[in-house]
C-alpha cells in the first residue's frame, strides 16, 4: 500500500458512517473502518484519536472558518454582520458533492448513542468560543461578542438542518443568512 493515500480522511469518515449506520456505533471497530476505507490503522490514527472523533471531524475546520470569516469582515461591520460574514465564509466550504448527505447520517448515528450525544452537545461550545474570540479580537466587548457568537452558532445549526433536508433547494449560505435574520428578529421581540 502506498505511503500516502489521497482523500484518506474523507474515505475514513465515509467508511465509518456507512458501518455505524449498518451495524451501529458500538459494534464497529477501527479495524473494520480502515478495511472498508482500504487504509491502515496507522492512517486512521494519524487523522483521528478514536472512532468517536470521526463524527466531529470537521469541528476544528469549522471553528477556523468562522474565525477567519469574522476577521475578514469589513471594519465597520457590527458584531452580527461579522458573524453573518463568518457564516457565509464557512458555508462556501460545504459545496462539495455528497456533503449534504452526511448531516442526516451523522445525526442518526449520534441519536442512537448516549456517549455520542454528550460529545455532540459540546460541539457548539467550541464553535461559539472560536467566534467569540474572533469578535473580541475585533474589539467587540465580551458580552456582546459572546451573544453574537451564540446566535451565529444557533443560526448555523438551524441552517445546516434545513440544508441537509433532501427537499431543500437553497444553498447553505442563503439558509444561514435567513436563519441569522430570523434569530435577530426573534431576539428583538424579546424586549
Amino acid at each position: 500500500m502506498p505511503r500516502w493515500e489521497p482523500d484518506a480522511r474523507e474515505r475514513l469518515v465515509c467508511a465509518a458512517l456507512d458501518l455505524f449506520t449498518q451495524q451501529g456505533y458500538d459494534n464497529t471497530t477501527v479495524a473494520e473502518i480502515v478495511e472498508r476505507a482500504g487504509l491502515t490503522k496507522s492512517t486512521f490514527f494519524r487523522h483521528f484519536p478514536d472512532k468517536r472523533e470521526v463524527l466531529v471531524a470537521g469541528q476544528d475546520t469549522l471553528s477556523k472558518l468562522f474565525a477567519d470569516g469574522i476577521a475578514a469582515a469589513p471594519d465597520a461591520a457590527t458584531p452580527l454582520e461579522a458573524v453573518g460574514a463568518a457564516l457565509a465564509f464557512a458555508a462556501e466550504a460545504f459545496t462539495v458533492s455528497g456533503q449534504r448527505d452526511l448531516g442526516p447520517k451523522i445525526a442518526a448515528v449520534i441519536a442512537a448513542n448516549c456517549e455520542l450525544q454528550e460529545r455532540d452537545a459540546l460541539k457548539p461550545v467550541g464553535l461559539a468560543a472560536a467566534m467569540t474570540a474572533a469578535l473580541e479580537d475585533r474589539g467587540v466587548q465580551d458580552l456582546a461578542a459572546s451573544l453574537a457568537a451564540e446566535l451565529g452558532v444557533l443560526a448555523f445549526k438551524r441552517a445546516f438542518a434545513r440544508w441537509s433536508d433532501s427537499a431543500n433547494q437553497l444553498e447553505l449560505g442563503e439558509l444561514a443568512r435567513q436563519s441569522l435574520l430570523e434569530l435577530r428578529a426573534a431576539s428583538a421581540a424579546l424586549t
